[in-house]
């Protein structure tokens, strides 16, 4: 990019004088840009590109073209500091952005605007993988900054932190979101993606799906009550046993569901975590469930379940603290029942969910259709509930193998 400065002695106002121009060429290409100033032809030395010193008012004039040549000099270099292509565009555009733009400051902005959002769940894992990232790297890193040899050692510092594999593959993706949510909103220019050679994928690893019998169901639901008991003891059952007689929505879900999504034997709510629509039968026993919680002079957008007030829990965050809170005495209580039952395996509110879906796939019922009633985005989601086959059925067929 080269900066000349001109006089337009083509152009000649009443008074005699021509406009001063900054004429800019890249690759063959012109463009004039008027300084706004314009002085008579004699005045003008077009070999130095500077005014005459027999110019009126020389200083006050020389100063401006100076500190207009010096802006846009400025701009050169920020746009060169940050590995931005220097042309038109971005030269002249006034929303490039010249400053440096941090990872942590990019981080904060995506924070905020989930919270604005109400991805208040998104947030805490946005908020976790800067907190690790900061501590690792605790001088301003620039976009720029991040290679795969950056994303090596930030790993090798999460095991050194012990992170768990699957918390370290979270950490990742949420890097590499931001990290091409960058490159999209062009806070800086992508020489060669990191990502491409860095597999954040490696470091998924399969838990384990726990899932409990038909039967267990069953003794779940006779069971008598304990003596001593806490508030959320007979709740914390029903809980439970909602989500399994009714598709196995999740908790949250079923937090949130108000009398307005309940139409004759059917319930209607969208999907905190996808905002996919769902609908399901009321099953005789989840009704009877929701009927033990009716309350008196009840209205449409009263909530079913006593887990939030509208009146007091209003905002994304005071409903997730609420969810999140009620969700840990639940968990607490549902552990105790699986005590009680001699249980193998530990109960909480997703057991319920898998439980339903494993009881379905148990049952002969297609995949795409659990699928579909569970409200994943695809098949290999709902796989990973059931692994392709159980082991009772691998130890049967074996049975064929002399």
């Amino acid at each position: 990019m080269k900066i000349k400065v001109i006089l337009r002695t083509g152009r000649i106002y009443k008074n005699g004088q021509s406009p001063l121009m900054l004429r800019f060429t890249h690759e063959r290409n012109t463009k004039l840009v008027a300084l706004g100033l314009s002085v008579t032809p004699c005045h003008w030395d077009k070999d130095t590109e500077m005014l005459r010193p027999d110019c009126p008012e020389r200083a006050t004039l020389q100063s401006q073209i100076d500190s207009a040549l010096a802006g846009y000099r400025k701009k050169i270099q920020r746009l060169e500091a940050l590995d931005m292509e220097v042309n038109f565009d971005n030269l002249f555009d006034q929303t490039v952005k010249c400053t440096p733009q941090l990872v942590d400051s990019y981080f904060e902005q995506q924070i905020a605007a989930m919270k604005r959002a109400g991805k208040i769940n998104t947030a805490i894992k946005y908020t976790a993988s800067r907190t690790s990232l900061s501590k690792f790297h605790p001088a301003k890193l620039r976009f720029e900054d991040i290679t795969p040899k950056l994303l090596d050692d930030f790993e090798t510092f999460l095991h050194g932190e012990g992170n768990q594999p699957n918390s370290i593959a979270t950490k990742f993706s949420v890097l590499k979101a931001v990290y091409n949510k960058a490159i999209t909103d062009k806070i800086f220019l992508c020489k060669e993606n990191p990502f491409i050679a860095y597999k954040v994928g490696k470091h998924w690893t399969q838990t384990r799906k726990r899932a409990i019998h038909k039967e267990d169901i069953q003794r779940l639901i006779q069971a008598e009550l304990p003596a001593t008991r806490s508030p959320y003891t007979e709740f914390a059952r029903d809980i439970f046993l909602f989500s399994y007689f009714s598709a196995g929505i999740n908790f949250k879900d079923i937090a949130t569901l108000r009398y307005a999504d309940m139409e004759e034997n059917r319930i209607f709510y969208h999907r905190h975590k996808t905002g996919k629509a769902m609908t399901c039968r009321l099953h005789p026993q989840a009704k009877k469930i929701i009927t033990k919680y009716i309350c008196a002079e009840t209205i449409q957008d009263d909530y079913i379940f006593p887990i939030l007030d509208r009146h007091t829990h209003r905002t994304e965050q005071q409903i997730h603290n609420r969810v999140h809170k009620v969700l840990i005495h639940i968990n607490r209580e549902l552990k105790e029942w699986s005590k009680r039952l001699g249980l193998a395996t530990k109960l909480t509110t997703y057991v319920a969910r898998h439980t339903y879906a494993t009881v379905l796939k148990r049952s002969g019922v297609n995949i795409a259709i659990i699928s579909e009633s569970l409200g994943h985005s695809d098949l290999s989601t709902t796989q990973i509930y059931l692994d392709s086959f159980e082991n009772s059925q691998i130890d049967e067929a074996m049975k064929n193998l002399l």
